[in-house]
């Protein structure tokens, strides 16, 4: 439980929006909105004076884009930053610069709109002002991986599936171990807490930087070397198997975990289909989505590797799997890609 308040700051340009927002939070016992701000110079201002714990921050605003501001700020005040867009790619550029999380901005119709919009919201306020603010890197471009998987360990482990989960930092977390994954791997699995429409995007933006193929999982996906699938936003994937081999159903139903796509769905059947023939890679999230998987996989034989808490943006889904037992190994996220080759 939070000792005290969390101190937020709503920057926004429209002042309909900024007020809504403030008027939902007004008797919220976990969040207190010390101020509002409609442009980055007026926010800059009432950062250094109010210091907030978090900042919520629209992307178009006049003066300064969120995303300038954003590399201005970060090097000075690491705020943790929770970006409100309507634009998938002006959310992916905003985490480059250094937001911790998204939200898609909706469009306000009723009442409920708005109430579903800002409770999914006040979930990533309380999550970020937990979080560690890391200054990105610039996105690599794309070159061949330093890991090799060779011939002889491909033939043995024809079988392998690799499946990996994230949330909250996830998306760089995902990059940082893809794009040193080699282009024979085993089929990847992933599961990335992610909204609709986000994923097609994330997918694309990592298939031009990777030496691995990724895309969208569609409903039916056969798996194949050098493929990675990612599930798409508010759909679940699970792995299943037939006498082709590997394939993946993607499918709507209720939430598990609290989530919907959500890795302890995705975990449960490479436990069950998988087995010792899996690998499962769990990382920086808040809760406990994939902890509970990560258990059935290892009880099955499966490698488990949690991401470490240096490393996360948020030390919360690693640390439940590795406290229930699931994780075989933690590891830095920089030594995940080669622990996985090295383990084939």
């Amino acid at each position: 439980m939070l000792e005290r308040k969390i101190k937020l700051l709503i920057v926004d340009d429209s002042i309909l929006f900024r007020e809504t927002l403030a008027k939902f939070f007004a008797n919220d016992k976990l969040i207190e909105v010390v101020d509002k701000a409609s442009d980055p110079y007026e926010a800059r201002d009432k950062i250094v004076a109010l210091r907030p714990y978090v900042i919520t921050l629209d992307v178009e605003m006049p003066k300064m884009n969120g995303i300038q501001f954003l590399r201005k700020l970060i090097p000075q005040y690491p705020v943790p930053t929770v970006i409100v867009s309507s634009a998938p790619i002006k959310a992916f550029d905003a985490l480059d610069a250094g937001a911790v999380d998204y939200v898609k901005k909706p469009t306000i119709k009723t009442p409920k709109d708005m109430e579903a919009f800002a409770a999914d919201l006040r979930l990533k306020i309380i999550t970020a002002s937990q979080a560690k603010v890391i200054q990105k890197k610039s996105t690599p471009a794309a070159a061949p991986s330093s890991n090799k998987i060779s011939s002889a360990a491909l033939a043995r482990n024809t079988q392998t599936i690799i499946a990996m989960g994230a949330s909250t930092g996830g998306t760089d977390a995902l990059q940082t171990v893809l794009t040193t994954m080699p282009a024979n791997s085993p089929p990847i699995v992933i599961v990335q807490h992610m909204p609709p429409g986000f994923t097609k995007m994330f997918a694309d933006r990592l298939n031009k930087i990777c030496a691995v193929q990724i895309k969208e999982a569609q409903d039916g996906d056969r798996l194949a070397n050098g493929v990675a699938l990612i599930a798409p936003g508010d759909f679940h994937m699970s792995l299943h198997k037939d006498t082709k081999g590997y394939f993946v159903k993607v499918e709507y139903g209720e939430k598990v975990s609290s989530h919907r796509p959500s890795v302890d769905y995705l975990f449960d059947s490479v436990a069950k289909v998988a087995g010792k023939n899996a690998i499962g890679v769990i990382m920086t999230g808040m809760g406990s989505d994939g902890a509970d998987g990560m258990v059935k996989m290892r009880k099955q034989g499966a490698y488990t590797i949690g991401q470490d808490k240096e490393t996360c943006v948020v030390y919360g889904m690693p640390m439940t799997a590795f406290m229930r037992g699931g994780c075989s190994v933690q590891a830095p996220l920089d030594k995940i890609s080669k622990m996985i080759c090295d383990r084939l």
